[in-house]
């Protein structure tokens, strides 16, 4: 069954453009690849406060992610020592 890829607005306008082209292609393969036909499969779950939401690792960078029904909810892509807590805060607003 494939998914659609819903993305949240922050992702395009601030996590994207920070991101160099050639770690942007590979995460973008990543995601076109793995998240659009099994999320589950290829992505790990969070613990916490991010119970419920899922991670994707291409190198040092996450996708961090939640499936609702046939969509692939995006709320972050970023290097792992900022990922979550940005997540987090993304979340609460």
């Amino acid at each position: 069954m494939p998914y659609h890829l819903v993305y949240h607005a922050e992702v395009r306008t601030k996590d994207i453009p920070s991101i160099n082209q050639n770690l942007r292609d590979r995460i973008s393969r990543a995601i076109d690849t793995r998240l659009t036909t099994e999320p589950q499969r290829y992505g790990e779950p969070l613990r916490r406060t991010l119970k419920g939401y899922w991670k994707l690792r291409v190198g040092d960078y996450r996708v961090v992610f939640k499936v609702v029904k046939d969509e692939v909810w995006i709320f972050g892509i970023a290097h792992r020592r900022e990922v979550y807590e940005r997540v987090v805060r993304r979340l609460a607003l």
